[in-house]
């Protein structure tokens, strides 16, 4: 079996060491490439040429919806929070968003934009929106602005100004939406981002993925590959897997915690990798229950690939993480 872990932001976590994951990636064959977002690589990786990912597309897909032919968009939950000469961005990820608020939110949406456009709701953070024709539209991901000034990162365009117009009564409607009265922080607008139509077809070389992105979910479903959702940790996702095969697992709450500046939260669950994923991953590469472990971090284009006979490369001593990144 050849596992693939896709882990963005691994080579940013320092503090604490971890022993598995420092010996297998000082142990491994490295190779480099461009550094890229993660959905930069998943666009490479399923074999979508030079295209932007269409995430949209992709997430309604993966919510149960037909995209069609329609042009999809990320409309993801977010707080706009009003500085002194900023706007700041707090992405649905720190929110604490519930299903049910969610659908609440996106009922009220839907009701209100009806005939113009409408959501659907994926995850409670991660909402796709089917638009009426086609869309020039540019922008990033929220997670990528979190804590900025969105004002230099308003989504562009010539379609623009029509879309600043809809966000600026998306607020309103949301604004006096009741369930944002009993929440600390509202849900005051949706973020706009990964426009497109879904692609004719996407391919990848695993048995299986697993992940809890929609946006990977939906790429998966394209190409025909099995998805999983992601499990407690290695043990459990090795007792439902095959001897053989190749398999790609993506874990991106690192890359969560960085963006929301949660360092705490980033040692945290940095640690849960290493006890969860690398040590019982390192274990099964010894007994040969994996052939070949990579482990792949977009944001440094590094890629780290290793098999049993590796680990006897004792020269190789362990270093903290933030090292290999060098």
């Amino acid at each position: 079996m050849h596992l693939e872990l896709v882990i963005p932001a691994l080579l940013a976590v320092s503090g604490a060491r971890h022993p598995a994951a420092e010996l297998l990636l000082a142990r491994a064959r490295k190779n480099e490439a461009e550094p890229g977002t993660l959905e930069r690589w998943l666009a490479h990786a399923f074999d979508l040429a030079d295209e932007a990912l269409p995430a949209g597309a992709l997430t309604a897909l993966a919510a149960g919806a037909d995209p069609g032919e329609d042009v999809w968009l990320r409309a993801d939950p977010v707080h706009l929070r009003l500085g002194l000469n900023s706007l700041a961005l707090v992405p649905g990820a720190a929110l604490s968003i519930s299903d049910e608020d969610a659908r609440a939110l996106a009922e009220a949406v839907n009701r209100h934009f009806a005939g113009s456009f409408s959501v659907v709701v994926a995850e409670p953070g991660c909402w796709a929106l089917r638009a009426k024709g086609d869309i020039a539209l540019r922008s990033r991901p929220p997670i990528e602005l979190a804590g900025r000034d969105v004002n230099a990162n308003l989504p562009s365009g010539p379609d623009a100004a029509y879309w600043h117009a809809i966000l600026n009564e998306v607020q309103m409607l949301l604004h006096d939406h009741p369930v944002n009265e009993g929440r600390d922080v509202p849900v005051n607008s949706l973020w706009l981002w990964g426009a497109g139509r879904l692609p004719r077809e996407a391919q990848g070389p695993w048995q299986s993925v697993t992940a809890a992105d929609p946006v990977v979910a939906g790429l998966a479903r394209l190409a025909g590959i099995g998805h999983r959702p992601v499990p407690a940790g290695a043990s459990q996702w090795l007792a439902g897997a095959p001897e053989a095969g190749r398999h790609l697992v993506v874990l991106d709450a690192l890359a969560t915690a960085r963006a929301l500046g949660d360092s705490e939260a980033l040692a945290a669950r940095a640690e849960a990798l290493e006890r969860d994923w690398f040590a019982p991953l390192l274990a099964a590469l010894r007994a040969e229950r994996i052939g070949m472990v990579t482990v792949h971090v977009p944001d440094t284009g590094r890629s780290f690939e290793v098999v049993r006979g590796d680990l006897r490369r004792f020269w190789r001593r362990p270093r903290p993480l933030t090292i290999y990144a060098i």
